[in-house]
């Protein structure tokens, strides 16, 4: 991922006219490919999930990304943390970002909780000696303190989440980007992960959220960005920006 230079020097994020297409195919085995071939049909056609989206998110900012289903709001979000790369166009950071996109998408399923946390810490950045510092954060945070040298594959879905989860905000970072990761887990974990979230924010932290949950994201984000067929259609206050999204 690219890194800011001086000229952008308050700014976190720099999205820059930033396309992305992706392939939709239209066969599901070599046959029909084939078939389609010989009858002079398509076999796919391109999406255009993202086509010229740009803004900036300043250092310290909290940054809903807010549409519809297929609006580009998850590609965006990829595209920031690294895992996608654009078409056309620049994505810039600074700073060290960590995604809680597709969490726990570092875990080794034969692994216990104790070498996944070393595991998916390293994978996003932190040295041993920091591991070895918020280690017992992480866990306690986490919740399964009984469970943690059990191997992973043996975990609910709501224990590898919360591992998962934990392991990502426990993490010394300067971008944390969030991607529905709120809609799951109990109520109880829900609101302490909302608190620790408010807590990195507060702390100077960068948050760029995406979640169906409209309330929740005009109460946790300063700002919001709307997003519809992939272009930027909205770019301001957090409650205006819910209120554009209801209002179709």
């Amino acid at each position: 991922m690219p890194k800011i230079s001086e000229p952008h020097h308050a700014a976190s994020i720099v999205v820059d006219g930033v396309h992305k297409d992706f392939a939709l195919r239209h066969t599901h085995s070599f046959k029909e490919t084939f078939l389609a071939a010989v009858r002079g049909k398509p076999t796919s056609t391109k999406f255009h999930a993202l086509d010229g989206v740009s803004f900036t998110v300043r250092e310290g900012e909290s940054v809903a990304l807010l549409g519809f289903n297929g609006s580009g709001k998850s590609t965006t979000l990829k595209m920031i943390s690294g895992v996608l790369r654009p078409d056309a166009g620049t994505v810039m950071t600074r700073g060290r970002v960590a995604g809680l996109i597709e969490v726990g998408a570092g875990f080794h399923p034969d692994l216990s909780g104790r070498e996944n946390i070393y595991l998916n810490a390293a994978i996003l950045g932190m040295s041993k000696s920091e591991i070895d510092e918020r280690f017992d954060q992480i866990v306690a945070f986490s919740e399964i303190e009984r469970f943690i040298d059990t191997e992973v594959k043996h975990y609910s879905s709501g224990m590898f989440l919360r591992l998962a989860f934990s392991v990502a905000i426990h993490t010394e970072v300067d971008i944390l980007l969030i991607d529905e990761i709120l809609s799951v887990g109990d109520e109880p974990f829900q609101k302490k992960c909302l608190a620790r979230i408010r807590e990195l924010h507060a702390a100077g932290r960068t948050l760029v959220v995406v979640s169906h949950d409209l309330d929740m994201v005009a109460d946790l984000c300063d700002r919001s960005i709307v997003l519809r067929s992939g272009a930027v259609v909205f770019d301001g206050p957090s409650h205006e920006g819910v209120a554009v999204l209801r209002g179709g």
